[in-house]
């Protein structure tokens, strides 16, 4: 079962999603709420969910800022924006922020639940809108230097877990460790790193850069 949350202050678009991914096989949307600081709220008390779907523009903090800090605490949670904004700097902040989708609000109900399963599966899910400006960005800025990573031996087995699409569960339970030593790990791994999400790992560890 795939637990997704959801940031969206427009009562409406937020009723409506929750209601929509609730009567889906395979996955519940138990907590749907108007701001980053409600959420933060929900997740020192309740159980965590697997995804969340979060808008940029937010009554108090944005969503950009909240990802940062749901990144850091809980960084086992995906966040997927879903946001009117399409422009390159809300676009390339969320992903350096940590977000591992972007979608936009014209995006249909049966394109967000496939965009949450895909997720679920390791995918990164964009709208084509969006997906064109990141391939043009990254077909600009190429020539890179390979970052230096230094990962422990145990880090690179978190790292291949990841690329193998294992849930954090699974991982612990392939290399006989607790879910806890697993979190551990990938907070270090996303600080050598220099990343902020599991996309942005196993998308480096595919073009050989750890």
């Amino acid at each position: 079962m795939i637990k997704v949350g959801i940031v969206e202050d427009n009562v409406k678009i937020r009723n409506l999603i929750q209601r929509y991914l609730d009567m889906q096989d395979g996955i519940s949307c138990g907590v749907a709420v108007d701001s980053v600081e409600e959420m933060l709220d929900y997740l020192k008390e309740k159980e965590l969910p697997d995804i969340l779907l979060m808008d940029i523009q937010l009554p108090g903090m944005s969503g950009i800022e909240g990802i940062g800090i749901i990144k850091q605490d809980y960084p086992e949670i995906d966040i997927i924006m879903l946001t009117v904004y399409h422009d390159s700097h809300k676009i390339f902040d969320s992903l350096k922020a940590g977000a591992s989708g972007y979608l936009l609000k014209h995006t249909s109900l049966p394109e967000i639940k496939d965009a949450v399963e895909d997720l679920a599966k390791g995918g990164a899910p964009m709208s084509p809108q969006i997906a064109r400006k990141v391939i043009q960005y990254f077909n600009t800025n190429q020539v890179k230097k390979k970052p230096e990573s230094d990962l422990t031996a145990r880090e690179q087995d978190i790292v291949n877990g990841l690329v193998d699409g294992l849930s954090y569960k699974m991982i612990a339970d392939r290399y006989d460790i607790s879910i806890d030593t697993v979190r551990a790990h990938i907070r270090n791994i996303y600080k050598k790193l220099h990343v902020n999400s599991k996309a942005e790992v196993i998308a480096k560890s595919l073009r050989g850069e750890i």
